[in-house]
Order: C-alpha cells, then structure tokens, then sequence
C-alpha cells in the first residue's frame, strides 16, 4: 500500500498534504483478543501503548481463561495513525477489562465507529463488551480474530450466537496488516452508510 505520511530527520511521521479528511475509530473487545496487536500491525507510527504487566493482585479479577500465556495489560488506551488514500485514521483500544470501561465515553467521544474484535473460543466473553457498546451507540462491526485454533463458525451462526441478526461480521488476523486494514475499510464504510442514514431520517 502506498505510503501516505511523510517523516522528518528525528523520524517523526507528519500527516501528509494530500490529507484532506481525518476519522476516529475505536477499537474494542474483551481482555486478550487482539486489541493492541492490531493497532500495533496497522500503524504508520510509533504506537502508543499504555501496557502494564499483570500483577498477582489481579489474578482474582482478570480471568486469563484461554489466554493463560498473557503478562500484560492495557490500562488506558492504545493509540495509532494509519494513512488510507486522502484520509487518515486514527485508532483509539480501549481497555478491556470492566474496570477500566468508565474510560470508554471519553475514548468514544467524536468516534465514528468501533471495530469490535471478538474470540469464538471465548466468545461469552463478549456480550458484556457488546452491551457496554450499546450505551454509547455507535456503530459498529464484529472482526472474528482468527487465531490458530479458533473454531470454524459460519457468520450467520455467530450473529445467532450474538443476537445480533443484522451484525456486520467479518474475519480478521489482528497479526496481518492487510487483513487488518480490511477490517478498518469495512467499518468505516458501515460507519459512513449510518451516518448517510441517519441524517437521511433527519431530512
């Protein structure tokens, strides 16, 4: 993919001139499923981590149920920039433990939409971050992490799963950069088609 940004001789990356529109999107999901991975795959920039190593303290709040080899965590928010075309985007994860979720308003505030990255060997672990997504109504898309072992899963049978019959889901490798930024294209496509129909009812 063409390189949009430019950088200077400290090796800070500046948006470029040809930029003519910006976005922000946010990147959601339950603890362990890819949040600060993807961001980290997409980035043009250094990305902002605020990741801290898990404690013994936490063992009775934070279940590491399928995600046993973990050490750290976030706990504020991951931040990155990626160039698409005349558009940058700007990606803000969100902590996924319920503790850190009275962050999210703020994380959320002036977002067009959040990609939410789900894991359908612990999918249970989702519906609470689906629910916490209600609250702030955004529009969103559900990205299937394929991880090695996930189960295979048609999308209809994972929007029953969900209870959500009229889910956008995709896949995703939060690994792979093209696969990532695949996902990113399709939310704010959604996010855009939303946003037209909503102001449509408005008219």
């Amino acid at each position: 993919m063409p390189d949009s940004a430019s950088s200077d001789s400290t090796g800070i990356r500046h948006v470029s001139d040809t930029v003519t529109g910006s976005a922000k999107l946010l990147v959601v999901g339950p603890f362990g499923v890819g949040k600060t991975t993807l961001i980290g795959t997409v980035s043009e920039i250094p990305p902002l981590r605020t990741e801290e190593q898990m404690t013994v303290a936490s063992a009775d709040i934070d279940s590491l149920d399928g995600v046993q080899d973990k050490t750290t965590t976030t706990v504020a928010l991951d931040f990155g920039r990626i160039t698409l075309g005349d558009t940058v985007l700007y990606l803000f994860g969100t902590p996924g433990q319920q503790r850190f979720w009275p962050q999210w308003d703020g994380l959320a505030e002036g977002a067009i939409g959040a990609l939410v990255l789900i894991d359908l060997r612990r999918l249970d672990h989702s519906f609470a971050v689906l629910d916490q997504l209600d609250t702030i109504r955004l529009p969103y898309v559900v990205a299937i992490n394929d991880f090695p072992d996930t189960p295979d899963h048609a999308d209809d049978e994972v929007r029953q799963a969900l209870a959500l019959p009229k889910a956008v889901v995709l896949h995703c490798d939060a690994r792979k950069h093209r696969s990532s930024v695949d996902a990113l294209i399709t939310l704010v496509g959604h996010a855009l088609t939303c946003l037209d129909a909503a102001e449509a009812r408005i008219r």
